[in-house]
């Protein structure tokens, strides 16, 4: 991970203990950070073997757990030839584990496919203890080095807490000065743009720059249900976006490597079916070509989606962007663009502030760029099976360009830029990530603001970097402590004894 210079917050998680400090030597992690790394799969994922040398495809890692038994539950993996199977994972340092802990006699691990730990040998022990489950060793499969994931550490929002029941910084939050909170809410977001930047580092040195933001921008158009069947897909490119296809073509291939085409075509009023015949008829002269490359329907969830959220839907949208040869250039081109136009703004009219003054057009200007101006079947369909609409609606909405950008776009700008030295583009990158418009609120952001800020209406969280801010505390440090702020030292911190000079 980049070394984060002169920025208060990121000194703090350290002090603190929110950022763990480990070293590749003879470091053993915790468990907590073992789990984080099977959760967001930072892992040669191409490399992963169980102890008996089986090849392991993970098409989806499954639900952490919070109610004891397995860690993880509805994981889809496949283990060597075997068909892909649903069950759960287990996460422990060792393989003894297994056994130590009496997983072996309690009925809640019976579905326990694969046993995660550090090292399938203990200290002391010949070779590995034999249990039921397949046991994969993650010491030597990380995409990163230990201490650089140490300080990354999930990143990731934590579980919701007690609305009516505000937490003990609220108080002192409140005595601050709107900028005071802003100038927190910009660091703690500082961190989460350079921890995600540091993610997408780490996969380009293994994938290359262009793969490791398809990945990322098919993972974010897989939302939080789909983005690992998504990534599945993204992850296997090179082998099927050959030949040049173009957008139709693409479509059939990515709804056939997906297992989303239905057997039978649709009845009712959907008109799917002079589509799906045609894609039919695209896709089974590819299959055999394919086939080692297809996810089981299984991977994918469809309960409680949004009809736009449709993960056939985004595969169509992602196979207009896989068309054009020009996609990531124009990306590219995007960001020269908006500080061509900063610098431009900046000699004419020096008094104008650089982080409003073209804001929102650089927001519509990426919208315009990702979205497809029509498709002849997914303009007016959300599946395969509902009724045509009555007004094409377009493919990528307003919220999901924010999220594609605050989550994906700029960090990988931001890396890239860092990566080639180009210190004004990264610059840039940055002017736009805390200028970007807000994304869609969600419960996580609301009670966050409760607790942190006493109210919806404190702090710049209307912005995305404010709302990535949020985020960012609520994982370092309201996940690591309970409703009553038990052992948290936040409170401590923004009560005046933190430096945030």
């Amino acid at each position: 991970m980049f070394p984060q210079v002169e920025n208060f917050y990121a000194d703090w998680r350290v002090r603190c203990g929110a950022a763990s400090v480990l070293h590749d030597e003879n470091s053993v992690p915790p468990e907590r950070l073992l789990q984080a790394v099977w959760r967001h799969q930072r892992l040669l994922r191409d490399q992963l073997k169980t102890a008996e040398g089986a090849r392991v495809r993970v098409f989806h890692p499954g639900f952490l757990s919070v109610e004891g038994g397995p860690d993880f539950r509805g994981a889809v993996v496949q283990i060597g030839d075997q068909a892909p199977r649903t069950g759960d994972v287990e996460v422990d340092l060792r393989a003894s584990g297994w056994h130590a802990h009496g997983h072996d006699r309690n009925p809640h691990f019976q579905n326990v496919l694969l046993h995660v730990v550090w090292d399938e040998t203990a200290p002391g022990v010949k070779g590995r203890v034999e249990g039921p489950p397949a046991v994969v060793s993650l010491k030597n499969s990380l995409d990163a080095p230990l201490a650089e994931l140490g300080l990354w550490l999930e990143n990731e929002s934590a579980a919701a807490f007690p609305e009516d029941l505000r937490g003990k910084c609220s108080g002192m939050l409140r005595e601050w000065e709107e900028g005071r909170v802003d100038g927190l809410l910009r660091a703690a977001a500082q961190v989460r743009l350079e921890a995600k930047a540091a993610q997408f580092h780490a996969r380009a040195r293994q994938a290359g720059w262009e793969q490791a933001l398809w990945e990322g921008l098919f993972r974010g158009l897989g939302y939080k249900h789909n983005g690992w069947p998504m990534q599945n897909v993204a992850e296997a490119r090179r082998q099927w976006v050959r030949g040049g296809p173009t957008a139709f073509g693409l479509q059939a291939r990515l709804l056939g490597l997906g297992g989303l085409l239905p057997a039978e075509l649709p009845g009712g009023t959907s008109g799917a079916g002079p589509y799906l015949r045609r894609v039919w008829d695209c896709w089974w002269r590819e299959r055999e070509e394919f086939s080692d490359q297809l996810l089981p329907r299984a991977a994918w969830r469809f309960h409680g989606l949004r009809p736009a959220n449709h993960p056939a839907r985004r595969l169509a949208l992602a196979a207009h962007w896989l068309a054009d040869e020009n996609f990531i250039p124009k990306i590219e081109k995007w960001i020269a663009t908006e500080f061509s136009m900063r610098e431009h703004a900046r000699k004419s009219r020096p008094e104008a502030n650089p982080r409003t003054r073209h804001g929102e057009p650089a927001h519509s200007a990426l919208k315009d760029l990702l979205q497809v101006e029509h498709d002849d079947f997914w303009s007016w369909h959300w599946t395969f099976r509902s009724a045509r609409l009555k007004r094409a609606q377009p493919l990528l909405g307003a919220a999901r360009v924010t999220d594609l950008a605050v989550n994906v776009i700029l960090p990988w700008l931001w890396t890239r830029a860092r990566e080639g030295r180009n210190e004004e583009i990264r610059q840039e990158v940055e002017e736009r990530f805390f200028a970007w418009p807000a994304a869609e609120d969600n419960s996580v952001l609301k009670l966050a603001r409760q607790r942190l800020l006493g109210g919806p209406s404190r702090g710049r969280w209307r912005s995305a970097a404010g709302q990535q801010g949020l985020l960012q505390i609520v994982h370092d440090f309201c996940g690591h402590s309970n409703a009553v702020c038990e052992n948290c030292r936040f409170p401590e911190l923004v009560g005046g004894s933190g430096d945030e000079r």
